[in-house]
């Protein structure tokens, strides 16, 4: 059954709770290869429906176009769903919240993608999975269907980089024929605008444990007579952005780890020459000293936003709470972080204070060891951070002192 624009209200509303697979496009003056991704549509749906027994429609999510496209869709049979809010990523969030069907299904409406290339999704998603990727790489790619630079630069590396901060497991991140149940759908929250949409809804789904498959896929040359929307280095910027903005560990949690352990590696060298534990010339000196207590407040630094990112993930509903933060809850609130760090901020004026009183016991000369400087600075520092970040993750919590205490690890899938 393919619905028609033209039924009355009644009507629609009866297709609508009959449609099992919605197939949105996304469009922005694509006049010229609407009718042949519409068509294209229509047979897909022609195969899932004798496949699977199910009825679906055809969704253009119009991101403002003012070339009638909305009109030659309407004439097709295809159901438009205007979208305000500009964007790529707008128009298929659009596009899927006002689509009907319990699957959807989304790919571009410039011909360069084959629908029914996505009947084997829809079985996919009929066999328990949640978000059913293409594989161009998988599939094949025509000849001039996609630069150089994207097939053999862009695209591996974002994948590559999207696997191994998310583990997704899957070959061609950015492809557009996807498919989606409807409740994998709503609970990711989906938000990206632009191009960055495509590795959002994977981050998502990876970081929620969603069940993700993928089946090949083909890129045709698309059938527009003009540029297509998508700038390179531009959108392979905001890809990469959101890469790290969705990975607090990677973006914060890896650096503060190295910047931490290298330079508690020095200092404690440098402490223990200082000490007389170590004997001979000492390979760090005042320079190295300094160095490393300014890596080590840094690294001190992204460690709480590493958290803090994290949390905020929880809280938003698209990640889940790490077992170890949650078994750290009832120590981990903002009466301990103040603690924390008033004692070293108290350890550290002790020090200025010691410091001081040997210096102006020896007559104001330069002390013979910078040292006890370097560790009254860093734990000064660190303190601070530490009373600082305890009242942010409070107010990040809710204004609740207990960071982790009202937050509940997201429940997976079936569980």
């Amino acid at each position: 059954m393919f619905l028609d624009s033209t039924h009355n209200l009644s009507q629609l509303q009866g297709d609508a709770r009959a449609v099992d697979v919605s197939i949105i496009m996304p469009c922005l003056d694509e006049a010229i290869s609407l009718p042949h991704c519409i068509a294209n549509a229509r047979r897909a749906l022609d195969r899932i429906e004798a496949d699977y027994g199910l009825f679906g429609e055809i969704v253009i999510a119009d991101n403002g176009s003012t070339d009638g496209s909305q009109q030659i869709a309407t004439d097709l049979g295809a159901r438009v769903v205007p979208v305000a809010a500009r964007g790529y990523g707008a128009a298929l969030i659009g596009g899927c919240e006002g689509a009907w069907g319990r699957y959807l299904m989304m790919g571009d409406a410039d011909g360069s993608y084959d629908f029914t290339d996505g009947v084997a999704m829809i079985g996919e998603l009929l066999a328990g999975a949640d978000l059913c990727m293409g594989s161009r790489f998988r599939g094949g790619i025509a000849p001039g269907a996609m630069p150089w630079k994207n097939r053999y630069i862009g695209n591996p590396l974002l994948t590559g980089i999207l696997n191994l901060f998310f583990r997704s497991g899957i070959s061609d991140a950015h492809c557009g024929l996807r498919a989606i149940t409807r409740d994998c759908f709503a609970s990711l929250g989906l938000s990206g605008s632009g191009m960055e949409f495509a590795s959002e809804m994977v981050i998502k789904a990876s970081l929620r444990r969603f069940r993700i498959t993928e089946v090949p896929a083909t890129l045709s040359v698309d059938l527009r007579d003009r540029a297509p929307h998508l700038r390179p280095w531009r959108d392979g910027w905001r890809h990469l952005r959101y890469l790290l903005m969705l990975s607090p560990t990677w973006v914060f949690g890896v650096p503060a780890a190295l910047a931490m352990g290298l330079s508690a590696l020095v200092l404690a060298v440098a402490i223990g020459f200082w000490l007389k534990i170590f004997h001979g010339e000492t390979p760090f000196g005042v320079s190295w000293s300094i160095a490393s207590g300014f890596l080590f407040t840094t690294g001190h630094l992204a460690l709480l936003m590493a958290v803090a990112g994290h949390l905020h993930g929880v809280t938003s509903g698209y990640r889940r709470l790490r077992p170890m933060v949650g078994r750290m809850g009832r120590l981990f609130n903002l009466e301990t972080m103040l603690a924390i760090g008033a004692l070293e901020m108290l350890s550290s004026a002790a020090i200025f204070a010691i410091t001081g009183w040997y210096w102006s016991a020896h007559g104001f000369v330069a002390l013979p060891n910078p040292m006890p400087l370097v560790l009254a600075g860093v734990l000064g520092a660190t303190g601070a951070q530490t009373v600082f970040g305890g009242f942010l993750l409070a107010i990040m919590a809710g204004h609740d002192a207990r960071f982790v205490g009202n937050r509940q690890p997201v429940r997976l899938p079936g569980a």
